[in-house]
């Protein structure tokens, strides 16, 4: 053999160690599991009914989970560091509410006498929605970071401090509003939430845009920064976080002005997109968040989670209720269908981390790889 020959044989046991390799970390990834799940539910629904794929219902899925998954992207930080954040459906309405102040001809000081559709009307000019944009985002950082110091520096559990914000968020909403909504939101404004964007012959609401730039920026986020590696060190062991230098509350303090940040977003969104704030707006929203950070792959106990098996989670969750409405399910019963999809996804949470389970898939891979070794050195012999 020469050794020309024997480099080339290296190179090719190298490229396959990192073929297999590289294919592993595909298939034990987290996200590959739900994106599973959500491949299934579509192919059942597109054979189940004929409307499911249709591109007015696909535009309204992708519309519909828009606010849901950008307010998930910040609760997946919090869950990663174990906690939790109970107060994401008050505080979007709050942040909405904080919005639609600057641009409601009902509300806004700027508000002027103007005429539409025939009918005098008080109007405010578009040149007002950038500050109502900041205000809706302020208002929701403010939230959450008021919620990190309690758990950071008051030493308040995530559990409390987020439910008192959540009640506390929403008394605002009723107190500000006195039960009625803001009515007559700036023109540009609704079309933030109500527009599209053509793209390759397709009609792309602009909440689904900003969607998948959020989901980006922080995905870079998460994997790319020194920010990231520790929310993903403080979830692990905040003791040893602790003990390798990592100021903790910082961390802590981070992850819930984020999260308090991404909700506010998607307040803002939906605010745009119904074209009215109403104090009673994402009530129960908290639920859907937290239900697709789990089914995502975030763990329980912390230390785990993606912002791309978050976005697929809440995909799961709007085609599943999209699909239940399709087929003709009562609504009444789609809150129990939620549920038990957030208990299979703690359960299976559970089994990936328990030792026998793991060692058990660990056996399964290997014995499959020795197969796989063995039929490729019994082919050139044949």
């Amino acid at each position: 053999m020469t050794r020309d020959t024997a480099s080339e044989l290296d190179q090719r046991a190298s490229f396959r160690t990192a073929s297999r390799n590289w294919w592993r970390s595909i298939i034990s990834g987290q996200e590959i599991g739900v994106f599973v799940i959500l491949v299934l539910m579509i192919a059942v629904l597109t054979s189940r009914t004929d409307t499911f794929t249709s591109s007015q219902n696909i535009r309204n899925v992708a519309l519909s989970f828009s606010w849901i998954a950008i307010a998930a992207f910040g609760q997946t930080l919090v869950i990663i560091t174990a906690g939790i954040d109970l107060s994401t459906g008050s505080v979007m309405a709050l942040s909405g509410l904080a919005a639609a102040f600057f641009i409601s001809g009902d509300q806004s000081p700027w508000a002027v006498s103007a005429v539409e559709n025939g009918r005098d009307v008080m109007a405010v000019d578009g040149q007002y929605v950038p500050i109502a944009l900041l205000a809706g985002c302020a208002m929701g950082t403010f939230l959450g970071a008021v919620n990190g110091a309690l758990i950071a520096w008051a030493g308040l559990p995530p559990f409390i401090a987020t439910l008192g914000m959540m009640s506390i968020a929403r008394g605002f909403c009723y107190g500000w509003t006195k039960g009625w909504p803001f009515r007559q939101l700036n023109g540009e404004f609704r079309t933030i939430g109500q527009g599209d964007l053509p793209i390759l012959g397709y009609d792309i609401p602009y909440p689904t845009i900003i969607m998948i730039i959020l989901a980006i920026i922080m995905t870079i986020f998460l994997t790319r920064t020194v920010w990231g590696y520790r929310i993903y060190a403080l979830g692990g062991n905040e003791q040893a976080a602790q003990l390798s230098g990592i100021n903790t509350s910082r961390v802590k303090l981070l992850a819930y002005s984020t999260a308090g940040l991404m909700a506010g977003i998607g307040g803002t969104l939906m605010t745009a997109r119904l074209g009215v704030a109403a104090p009673t707006a994402a009530q129960g929203y908290e639920l859907d968040v937290i239900a697709a950070v789990f089914i995502g792959g975030a763990s329980v106990k912390g230390g785990k989670g993606t912002i791309v098996g978050t976005l697929i989670g809440a995909a799961i969750m709007q085609v599943l209720r999209n699909g239940l409405n399709l087929l003709g399910a009562d609504a009444y019963w789609q809150p129990a269908a939620i549920g038990f999809t957030i208990v299979l996804a703690i359960m299976f949470d559970r089994a990936r981390q328990d030792p026998q389970v793991t060692a058990f898939v660990r056996r399964a891979f290997r014995l499959g790889r020795a197969r796989a070794e063995a039929a490729e050195q019994a082919g050139p012999a044949r």
